[in-house]
């Protein structure tokens, strides 16, 4: 029971952090756009694109996978792409994405799993 108040505090603590740094608004309109594709629309990890990727889209809704990642992994895996954090290559990096519509992305993924 006590490691399940700790992991929620610090998931709270973690999704406050980001909320702090980014607007989740704003990032849905960025997510929409730069990874729904292969995340889907609702971060389900069943975008149009993810039928043909192997390994799969993560399910960013999944509250306990997200609570374990960490905001400064999060922001190098949508900065500099998969093959930069040892995950997929075939997660881009965002170029066109600069630091506040990152933390506007995070927070946003941060909010899928409430």
């Amino acid at each position: 029971m006590i490691g399940v108040i700790i992991f929620t505090g610090v998931w709270i603590a973690t999704a406050a952090a980001a909320a702090e740094k980014g607007d989740a608004a704003k990032g849905e309109a960025i997510f929409a756009k730069s990874c729904a594709s292969c995340h889907g629309k609702t971060g389900k990890g069943d975008g149009a694109a993810a039928a043909a990727l192997n390994p799969k889209p993560k399910d960013l809704s999944d509250k306990a996978y997200v609570a374990k990642l960490e905001d400064k992994y999060l922001f190098e895996i949508i900065q500099k792409g998969g093959a930069a954090v040892g995950k997929s290559p075939l997660m881009p990096k965002a170029a066109s994405l600069n630091d506040q519509d990152i933390w506007d992305v995070i927070a946003y993924i941060r909010s899928l799993g409430k």
